[in-house]
């Protein structure tokens, strides 16, 4: 059976003054994407009909990150602002006039799919005109509270509206909320404007419905999925919060974290069932780490793939484009940027490595870095397999240490060096018997007469 049209509407028009600072509340980050792009991407999973994204004038920034998460969505602009009714209003002639319509905030990320689905299962079931998803929270100060008649949400009432025993038993109005599409337009059209902020308030659709003879219904949601962000402070809880979904999920699964409350994930990090995550681990976006690879205490990933079997850290930092092959080790203090390590490579301590592509089995010595930046180009340094790099080499970029190749400790490569050769490019050491008491006696002296003068 084919489903009625489904219509979804993001409202992210707000300036977000409260974050104090200059950028769109939607685009603060929470588990390294912007807050709206998390939106967007519950949004997306419902797979609706119509997406239509609401913002105010001058928000370039956030069209392009909605072009980048939602390339289907349909951009409105609200000019000028005047409250959420007015912004739907705003949206209505983008919707078809059957089906249903969800009104989602872009500040709003820790929604879910099963959520939302049961708020709309619950409108069309009643036959609602209005269906709005509450939940309660631990701290319900700010928020709106919902007023029933028996069973029958009548009427969604500002905290500062609502008397002492609503603001204490009521459940709270999230924002979220599904309409039937064809009475969305008649509810919105006969919206009262709030004298008080001059604003026209999605909210008195209830009123609205009830006062003609619709009906309305509530869904209880868990409340973390309720919040929204309005200051630096609740976005900080609500990155709490998500990072503690997320660690449950992947525990789950059979991740295994010994302290799974110090790692930091972001949103598109994909860990197999297997793998290890030490304390204090950073995984930030586009990380991909394989069944049994180990992720050793304070390393910092991101945009890097660490395939089966492959080991990080401690103290290892993986820089975008960096790739383990299966088997391949990374130790303490080793960055690398844009590196391909095959399998079974190892580079175990102290070294850099960027612009490079290791062959496996290679084994890069301590100290060993990749000279890949000349002041004005990026050049690449190629390793090939079994190939032996000895402690403190500087590679210099473009090179190539060919297969099976031995580079001396201590050199400063600058030409390629030919499959199964031994490259060594250091001084000569020179060793003079018997001058070391020669050389701090004159030291002592000169420091003597310094001293005096």
């Amino acid at each position: 059976m084919s489903r009625a049209p489904l219509s979804i509407v993001v409202l992210a028009a707000g300036k977000g003054t409260r974050m104090r600072n200059g950028r769109p509340k939607v685009l603060h980050p929470l588990a390294g994407w912007p807050l709206i792009r998390h939106v967007l991407a519950t949004a997306r999973s419902l797979e609706p009909d119509r997406l239509v994204v609401v913002l105010a004038p001058a928000m370039d920034e956030v069209v392009a990150e909605v072009r980048r998460s939602a390339a289907d969505a349909e951009i409105v602009v609200q000019d000028p602002p005047l409250g959420t009714g007015h912004a739907v209003a705003v949206a209505c002639p983008k919707l078809p006039p059957q089906g249903a319509v969800l009104v989602l905030y872009g500040d709003t990320p820790l929604l879910t799919r099963p959520t939302l689905e049961r708020l709309l299962s619950a409108r069309e079931e009643a036959g609602a005109a209005v269906a709005v998803l509450a939940f309660r929270p631990p701290d319900p100060s700010g928020y709106g509270r919902l007023r029933f008649e028996g069973d029958e949400l009548v009427e969604l009432v500002e905290e500062r509206h609502a008397d002492s025993r609503l603001r204490v038993e009521g459940l709270c109005n999230s924002g979220v909320m599904a309409f039937d599409a064809a009475r969305l337009p008649i509810l919105v059209d006969e919206l009262p404007l709030r004298q008080e902020k001059n604003e026209y308030y999605l909210t008195d659709t209830v009123s609205r419905a009830v006062a003609t003879g619709w009906r309305c219904r509530a869904v209880e949601a868990p409340w973390a999925e309720g919040l929204g962000v309005n200051s630096q402070r609740q976005l900080a809880e609500l990155e709490r919060l998500w990072q503690e979904r997320r660690r449950g999920e992947l525990l789950d699964e059979g991740v295994v974290m010994p302290a799974p409350e110090t790692v930091f994930l972001a949103a598109d990090c994909q860990v197999a069932p297997g793998a290890v995550i030490e304390p204090y681990v950073v995984l930030g976006p586009g990380v991909r780490i394989g069944a049994a690879a180990v992720i050793h205490s304070f390393s910092h990933l991101e945009s890097a793939v660490v395939d089966e079997g492959a080991s990080v850290g401690p103290f290892a930092r993986l820089r975008p484009g960096t790739v383990l092959e299966a088997g391949a080790r990374v130790g303490n203090f080793v960055e690398t940027k844009a590196t391909r390590l095959g399998k079974g490579a190892k580079a175990n301590h102290l070294s850099y490595l960027g612009d490079a592509t290791i062959g496996a089995a290679a084994n890069i010595g301590a100290g060993t870095i990749t000279c890949n930046y000349d002041g004005f180009a990026k050049h690449r340094t190629e390793i090939g397999d079994g190939a032996f790099i000895g402690s403190n080499t500087a590679l210099v970029a473009p090179v190539r240490v060919g297969n099976g190749a031995i580079v001396g400790a201590g050199s400063t490569v600058t030409e390629d060096v030919p499959d199964d050769a031994l490259a060594i490019a250091r001084g000569r050491q020179a060793t003079k018997p018997g001058r070391a008491a020669e050389l701090r006696a004159r030291l002592r002296r000169a420091a003597r007469e310094q001293g005096r003068s």
